[in-house]
């Protein structure tokens, strides 16, 4: 989920851990840094993923879980290294400390988990608090991304709905329509599609 839609919710703990690559989008969109990379850091792995930090980074990052864990209503956990199990972040004692309703999503469960406790494809309470472990996540996306689409495709052409002309109005004046007219009158209207003419 992207943090901006995070604030949108009412977020006020937007924090990541994630190579450096990774951790520089987070940041533009609002990132808190939590643990700064240093000494003994590998950071950026193969294939974009993070390479398997110190022990002394481990231990930086497990005491800000500690930390922080226990404010939080929603943990969703992502991380993995290639070739090897998924490390563990979070404890059974760590989930002690959230209050009863939290939720836990694993999503690297599919190599082990980052959660203790997780069992793939269940979802499990443990001290009041769930852990969602779903295996392959992409497959159970594609009923809800069809109606987020249709729902959109709804509110665009309601916007547009005529009663009286039983049919959609398109002004031309509209910043919406101008952005998505591609042709008007046998020609191309829209300025991404126009061909510009070689310098």
């Amino acid at each position: 989920m992207q943090l901006s839609i995070l604030k949108e919710l009412g977020s006020n703990e937007s924090r990541v851990a994630a190579t450096p690559e990774t951790v520089k989008k987070f940041v533009a969109l609002g990132a808190t840094i939590a643990v700064e990379a240093g000494a003994g850091v590998e950071g950026e792995g193969t294939g974009g993923y993070a390479s398997e930090m110190s022990p002394e980074y481990q231990q930086a990052q497990a005491e800000l879980i500690s930390a922080h864990i226990a404010k939080q209503d929603i943990v969703i956990t992502t991380a993995l290294i290639p070739g090897k199990p998924a490390p563990r972040l979070i404890t059974d004692d760590q989930i002690a400390t959230m209050r009863p309703g939290g939720v836990i999503v694993d999503l690297a469960i599919e190599q082990g988990g980052n959660v203790e406790g997780a069992q793939a494809g269940e979802v499990v309470e443990r001290h009041g608090v769930k852990i969602v472990a779903h295996t392959q996540v992409t497959s159970r996306l594609a009923a809800d991304a069809s109606a987020l689409f249709a729902r959109n495709l709804y509110n665009f052409l309601a916007a547009f709905w005529s009663k009286e002309a039983a049919g959609p109005v398109l002004p031309e004046d509209d910043e919406i329509i101008r952005a998505v007219r591609l042709t008007c009158g046998n020609n191309i209207v829209n300025e991404r599609l126009i061909l510009q003419p070689a310098a």
